[in-house]
């Protein structure tokens, strides 16, 4: 690993700290012959057009050759995207994932006759098919297509869905060019260094002690994003009306309704969510009065509340010590998810260190013919890198038990369940060294850290959550979407979450046109209840019986073969009630009242 400041290249970076592709492709070639293939296996799905209510054979000959076009399309994915993401400065890698990308698109618009031919086969033809033997590797695949049968359109009007697809990421791709690239937000004098203030630069800019420090970004960052305010409410307005558009054209009741259905979830789950979150929101205005007592300030501003009222703990983990600590804290989850986490992790899974060009942060991407690969940018010193390694290890394993227990047509999980098996291992990691360590520093740092983490995923998500309600509803009513309507709207829910100890600035409200998620409406609350899935699910798995953590594992075992309100279910906690978010918000609160003691 490279110990100076100098970001090393990609080429300077030991085979033993990188990821191994070779399960998707051995090399390049082998991408590009890949590639080849999947060009030439587009042409074939005009073939079984006007075909597949024929017989149950020639629908299983159609849904085989999905399959079969599915996982090699899969696979040069994954792999152009894992390349991009190690060095996207890198022209080969940008190449390789553009190409991906547009013949991605020609796929669907050669497909996205299918769904509607099958919807369009008589109910008591398509009830007979899927009785028949031939079929029963696709029974769940074909309900979950059926299930859409009074929302698809006709196939002309499909395909031009199906073509729309990439004007339709207009407003987002514009988003971020202008907030990533374009928007030049200024520079700041840091400990005698000056540092240049961007979007990802900005969140440690608000971590920093110095509190004029933090006052001074604050007001930079968001004086840049003042000065385009209309640009990006006009943006984000047509993100808005595109989601209501489809909506419409698929005849759902609202923009929010249609992006719930794939999962099965009804509106009640999302009303139940933001509700539990309004009860409890008395207890996240005390941990604020809290902060501004323990930050000793007479106003409590927005540029003081992300600011750790632990400073970082001085820790020095190597990877291979986070490794052991992450297992050691797994091991409830019994032998075999231990022995394949730890092999995984050591073996060619992990992408370890930052290199130049290489995304920021980490993520995990499990996909069916790959390994369940997870990129780090991870620092011995950074002690937060080791629950970050927990959190990716829950995700890559929910990918390995879901692969090796289904077909490829329904391996893959929902995001509303993706989140509760990666957030669940850090509950356990965070009960393990708190059982382990007589350092009321750390035990403060951490039991701060779960309290930082309900907050950011539960009460802050679930506040995105019904902005994106709000402002879609008012949409869908008749409502003009102004930069005045949409900051008036924003401001009322900062005020109500963060309660009355809070002053904000007059550009706070900006905030609403800021954020990255609000283009990919009514998923940011699936972050919310999947953290308080965990929460339940980790206190069944440390204090339950062997049988709680054995319905876990079959949870991570479902995949994609029920919708996740089912396979949650099926796990212990039902979160078609809000009695798991409630719970969640109760343990918020003992958490807080723990910290209040050890401060």
């Amino acid at each position: 690993m490279n110990t100076t400041n100098t970001i090393p290249l990609r080429s300077d970076i030991p085979k033993t700290d990188i990821w191994d592709l070779s399960k998707l492709f051995s090399n390049d070639a082998a991408w590009e012959e890949g590639f080849s293939r999947f060009k030439a296996l587009i042409p074939k799905a005009a073939s079984f057009s006007g075909s597949l209510d024929q017989s149950p054979e020639s629908l299983r000959d159609c849904l085989e050759y999905l399959v079969e076009a599915g996982k090699l399309s899969e696979r040069i994915g994954y792999y152009a995207f894992l390349r991009y993401a190690e060095d996207a400065g890198n022209s080969d890698n940008q190449s390789r994932y553009s190409r991906v990308m547009q013949l991605d698109a020609e796929f669907s618009a050669a497909t996205s006759y299918i769904d509607p031919e099958i919807q369009a086969i008589p109910d008591r033809v398509i009830n007979e098919f899927l009785a028949d033997s031939s079929l029963q590797d696709f029974k769940i695949m074909l309900q979950k297509i059926l299930r859409f049968k009074p929302h698809v359109l006709s196939k002309e009007e499909e395909r031009l869905l199906a073509l729309e697809q990439e004007s339709a990421a207009a407003p987002q791709k514009a988003f971020s060019a202008l907030t990533d690239v374009d928007l030049e937000f200024g520079t700041i004098m840091v400990e005698g260094n000056e540092q240049t203030i961007s979007q990802s630069s900005y969140g440690a800019l608000m971590i920093n002690k110095d509190r004029t420090i933090r006052k001074k970004a604050f007001e930079i960052f968001y004086k840049g994003f003042d000065a385009h305010k209309n640009t990006l409410a006009s943006l984000y307005a047509g993100s808005i009306h595109h989601d209501s558009f489809v909506a419409k054209a698929r005849g759902f009741a609202s923009s929010r309704a249609a992006s719930l259905f794939p999962d099965n979830v009804p509106d009640s789950v999302y009303d139940n969510l933001i509700a539990a979150v309004h009860e409890e929101l008395p207890a996240l205005h005390r941990y604020y009065a809290l902060r501004k007592r323990m930050l000793g300030v007479e106003e409590l501003r927005h540029y003081d509340v992300y600011v750790p009222l632990i400073g970082s703990i001085e820790t020095d983990y190597t990877f291979r010590q986070a490794v052991d600590t992450v297992i050691e804290a797994v091991q409830p989850l019994g032998k075999e998810y231990v022995s394949i986490l730890q092999a995984g992790l050591l073996g060619g899974w992990v992408d370890k260190y930052e290199n130049r060009g290489k995304r920021s942060g980490a993520f995990s991407a499990g996909s069916y013919a790959g390994d369940p690969y997870i990129l780090m940018n991870y620092k011995n010193t950074v002690f937060r890198d080791v629950f970050t390694l927990a959190h990716e290890a829950g995700h890559s394993m929910h990918s390995w038990y879901s692969v090796n227990n289904n077909p490829f047509q329904h391996y893959n999980y929902s995001i509303f369940e993706a989140e509760v098996a990666s957030t669940c291992n850090e509950q356990l990691l965070a009960h393990h060294l708190l059982s382990t360590t007589d350092d009321q520093q750390m035990r403060a740092y951490i039991i701060g850290k779960q309290i930082d983490d309900i907050i950011a995923t539960i009460f802050r998500q679930t506040m995105f959550a019904e902005y994106e309600h709000i402002v879609h509803q008012g949409y869908e009513q008749g409502t003009a979407l102004t930069v005045d309507y949409f900051r008036s709207t924003y401001r009322s829910l900062l005020e109500t979450y963060f309660g009355p100890e809070m002053v904000f600035e007059s550009v706070s409200d900006l905030e609403g046109l800021r954020i990255p998620h609000f283009y990919r409406a009514f998923y940011v609350y699936k972050y919310a209840t999947g953290l308080s899935a965990a929460l339940a699910l980790s206190q069944k798995i440390l204090h339950g019986s062997d049988e709680d953590t054995q319905k876990y594992l079959d949870f991570l075992k479902s995949g994609g073969s029920q919708y996740p309100l089912d396979s949650l279910k099926t796990a212990g906690v039902d979160m078609s009630s809000p009695e798991p978010v409630t719970a969640a918000l109760t343990e918020f609160k003992r958490l807080l009242q723990e910290f209040e003691g050890l401060l």
